[in-house]
């Protein structure tokens, strides 16, 4: 079974909102509620193997939800593939489109409220590969200088993603 999983990261905070590039455009501020704070710029939303090794990335502005972002991943992954998500990935009806489409299991993490538990031995296993996409994640924050001097917004992406690949051959040494 091959298995994959997706996270958002943040990729930069700016204190200075009002001099950000384009201006202090409410789309680009977001909020990450387990640090209780806001930030202004983008969110890289990385699907990386179980291994850690980075298959797919694309930014979305800070403000947008994670369920919106879900319908942008490509997953050209082998029918049959296990995708586990954290928690903001929750969308029923996109997960059994997917399963129908393409035979792949998108599991993301549940809410306590959830409709649809999850077996424990199910919440082990996801539990289990979280931690490689936190370790990803963090371990792109440390590569990610504290700002990016960017003219363009095409500049500022290729230099993200720049960083992506970076990890991208860490994770091949």
């Amino acid at each position: 079974m091959d298995t994959s999983l997706m996270s958002p990261e943040k990729s930069q905070y700016n204190r200075r909102l009002h001099r950000a590039a384009g201006g202090p455009d409410e789309d680009f501020r977001g909020y990450i509620a387990s640090k209780k704070r806001y930030f202004f710029g983008v969110r890289i939303h990385l699907l990386v193997t179980a291994e850690g090794n980075p298959v797919e990335a694309f930014l979305t502005p800070g403000g947008r939800h994670d369920t919106r972002a879900l319908k942008q991943f490509e997953l050209n992954l082998p029918e049959g593939a296990m995708v586990i998500g954290d928690k903001a990935y929750n969308d029923y009806d996109f997960e059994d489109l997917i399963s129908e489409a393409s035979g792949i299991d998108l599991r993301p993490l549940r809410r306590s409220n959830s409709k649809r538990k999850e077996s424990a031995s199910m919440e082990f296993i996801q539990h289990t590969y979280r931690k490689r996409i936190e370790t990803e994640g963090s371990n792109l924050e440390k590569q990610l200088p504290s700002s990016i001097h960017a003219v363009t917004a095409e500049g500022f992406e290729l230099k993200v993603f720049l960083f992506v690949l970076a990890l991208s051959f860490d994770g091949l040494l």
